[in-house]
């Protein structure tokens, strides 16, 4: 299934892309894609209640609506730093031997085409696609073989990053990361079913219609099903938690001089399967 919410920021509602391209309100077999959802079966009921004589009269979604982030707000947003070889040396840093982890908040969440908002007094936003993993179940203390069951799916993510004040300001890289329209989601959430190979994956990113990031998770330092448990030994995951899996070569930082967006600036991604992502950029505003 692919599943997605759409409406005004804070009132989405919950929906699916069917194989034959409709867009469908199922707000009335579920209330959100949040983690009661995950944590109750939700994905099986709603596969059984779209195979059921119900789904007939669901309502089908303009083409016009917004779609917003296909996960209600997580309990966590998890990213992996350095994690494509290529990245690590544009950055002139060693491959790390163990995972870098740190944390991006969730109020940066918002959908795959709202505007990208520059925040206020920022002169280095920058721009990262990854592949983000969403957990099914509660997880603590999984091993690599059996991460794969913890997974309910697959959601397209751009990292965005202030530089300066991820690198320049002093502690935790979480202060680059976490203004508000940073972490734009979907458009849906593939589960992991419809992706029978995720380390087999494209990813790309053009500014303004120029290609500056094409990767591969093959290329992948630490695979998805050795993240997860990793991350599992230190932390409880829970249902509806994203991970995202850091990032290739070709991010602004990385440019000669180093590049960054400015208001006007048009952004757009994608990955295999996962659908595709556009912002434009504008400057921050009190109103």
């Amino acid at each position: 299934m692919k599943l997605l919410r759409f409406g005004p920021p804070e009132n989405e509602k919950p929906g699916v892309l069917t194989a034959d391209g409709r867009r469908l309100d199922v707000s009335a077999a579920v209330s959100d894609f949040d983690e009661k959802f995950f944590a109750s079966g939700g994905l099986e009921r709603l596969a059984a209640w779209l195979a059921s004589p119900a789904a007939a009269g669901a309502p089908v979604i303009p083409d016009s609506a917004r779609l917003g982030s296909p996960i209600a707000r997580p309990s966590k947003i998890i990213c992996i730093g350095l994690n494509y070889r290529d990245h690590a040396a544009e950055s002139g840093m060693a491959a790390p031997a163990e995972p870098v982890v740190f944390f991006k908040s969730t109020t940066a969440l918002a959908g795959p085409c709202d505007d990208l908002v520059i925040p206020r007094g920022s002169q280095k936003t920058d721009w990262e696609v990854e592949l983000a993993v969403v957990i099914g179940r509660t997880t603590r203390h999984v091993t690599p073989p059996e991460a794969h069951a913890c997974i309910a799916g697959y959601v397209l993510h751009n990292d965005y990053s202030e530089r300066e004040w991820q690198l320049e300001r002093g502690g935790q890289w979480v202060k680059g990361k976490s203004a508000d329209t940073f972490a734009p989601l979907g458009p849906w959430l593939v589960t992991r079913d419809e992706i029978p190979d995720v380390g087999n994956l494209n990813l790309w990113l053009t500014v303004n219609g120029r290609g500056f990031q094409r990767g591969h998770t093959s290329n992948l330092i630490f695979d998805v099903p050795t993240i997860v448990s990793y991350l599992s030994n230190f932390m409880t995951l829970l249902p509806g938690d994203v991970i995202s899996t850091g990032t290739p070569a070709g991010v602004g930082l990385g440019q000669k001089p180093p590049l960054y967006l400015k208001p006007g600036d048009v952004v757009e991604l994608g990955i295999d399967g996962l659908g595709t992502q556009r912002q434009v950029a504008r400057a921050w505003s009190a109103a």
